[in-house]
């Protein structure tokens, strides 16, 4: 059966029962593995209002609090005491800089061993942390990595997505931290009708043409993720679909890891399956990493949109 059948086949009551989809099979789910990458929301607040912001940032959506150093530690002493094997921890907002403690956090998890990637819009909210993100640096060498969303290489397709006057601040900290020697990477999106080739061609000239030292062929460097259009139908993901499109479901994210939130009103952390999932409620998988340690139904759109066809991966 043509994956592209799929969608033609199930009826539009899509993702309703856990464990089987509207055509009536047996619904995908994925066995965790290893913790691999633990992701930590740092609130969901934002300096942007993005058209198209998977998790709705904003400068006033504070759905998701800011988490505070000792819920962080909390959570690292966690992972030792269950011997997760966690190798990485990666932050993800809103814009986490808008956290005032960002940089002592950064600093706890580096100290304690762990590769950190930080998710950033890498405007001004960073550009105020420069100091203490080199110091960082000198201490810690490559253990800390920045990847800076910079959804086109042109201004004016940017600024569609973005708003104005969000382009030049980001090339400004690309710049910067291509200068300072913080490894770091660029996110964009694939939703704008141009095949991969020229994407890449139009970054790598915008590279050359501001001094930055990125390789944009190399998809370690510039990551091109799929666009989660809302509107779009997606086929669900049955368990025949591993076989179908030749996937493993140990390649799928939350095979490997898990987002810590917390949402607001709660006196707790919240473990939700992923990274693209922080408010859905189905995906709350309790309030410990230990609790959450279970398999996960591919029981929501996105699973399909962005992991399963797309192909999408939050991890460097």
């Amino acid at each position: 059966m043509a994956v592209d059948s799929l969608a033609l086949e199930v009826p539009a009551n899509k993702f309703e029962d856990p464990n089987t989809t509207a055509g009536g099979e047996v619904r995908a789910s994925v066995d965790p593995r290893r913790l691999q990458t633990l992701w930590i929301n740092t609130g969901s607040q934002c300096n942007l209002s993005c058209k198209n912001c998977y998790i709705e940032s904003t400068p006033t959506n504070d759905r998701l609090s800011y988490i505070s150093v000792s819920e962080v530690r909390e959570l690292l002493d966690e992972i030792v005491q269950e011997k997760l094997g966690t190798t990485e921890i990666g932050f993800t907002g809103g814009e986490p800089f808008l956290n005032k403690d960002m940089l002592p956090i950064l600093d706890l998890c580096l100290e304690r061993g762990f590769e950190v990637l930080v998710l950033t819009n890498a405007m001004n909210t960073m550009h105020r942390e420069t100091d203490k993100l080199e110091a960082l640096h000198e201490r810690f060498g490559s253990a800390l990595k920045i990847r800076v969303s910079l959804d086109h290489y042109s201004e004016q397709v940017h600024a569609m997505e973005r708003g104005p006057r969000s382009f030049k601040p980001a090339v400004k900290g690309l710049k910067w931290l291509s200068d300072c020697g913080i490894p770091f990477a660029v996110a964009g999106r694939t939703f704008w009708e141009e095949d991969e080739a020229s994407m890449r061609s139009g970054y790598q000239q915008l590279f050359d043409a501001e001094g930055i030292n990125l390789d944009a062929s190399d998809p370690a460097q510039l990551m091109l993720f799929p666009e989660m259009d809302e509107k779009a139908d997606v086929p669900e993901i049955t368990t025949a679909c591993w076989g179908i499109l030749n996937k493993d479901p140990a390649d799928i994210m939350c095979a490997s890891s898990r987002m810590v939130v917390k949402h607001k009103g709660d006196d707790h952390l919240s473990v939700q399956a992923c990274t693209l999932l922080a408010y859905d409620q189905r995906f709350n998988l309790g309030k410990t990493l230990a609790e959450s340690w279970r398999p996960v139904r591919l029981n929501h759109p996105h699973c399909a949109r962005f992991c399963v066809l797309g192909g999408g991966k939050c991890t460097a």
